[in-house]
């Protein structure tokens, strides 16, 4: 695996445990407050976190599909930076 793949697929694993983190802030204000909007966010933090799964199964058993191109393999790392920071600033607003 290639520098970039290593970094993509380490910023899919603090994708996936942050998404646990804030889905289960998610899931206690849910049973609190019974309101669709924060079932709507679990339900987006559980499909994020299915995403970013799969990713890592293609990263470890698949890394041939990035293999052929640099730029394809530094898109994907810009990518999953980009959802990192995403989901960071989701994660600390959920905590407060």
């Amino acid at each position: 695996m290639t520098p970039f793949l290593s970094v993509a697929a380490a910023l899919s694993v603090l994708n996936v445990a942050l998404l646990l983190v804030v889905g289960a802030v998610w899931v206690r204000n849910y049973r609190t407050f019974r309101t669709p909007l924060t079932l709507g966010l679990l339900g987006f933090a559980a499909v994020l976190a299915v995403e970013n799964v799969v990713a890592l199964y293609f990263f470890f058993s698949m890394g041939m599909l990035y293999t052929g191109s640099a730029a394809a393999q530094q898109a994907v790392l810009a990518m999953r930076a980009l959802q990192f920071v995403a989901i960071v600033f989701l994660t600390v607003v959920s905590m407060r």
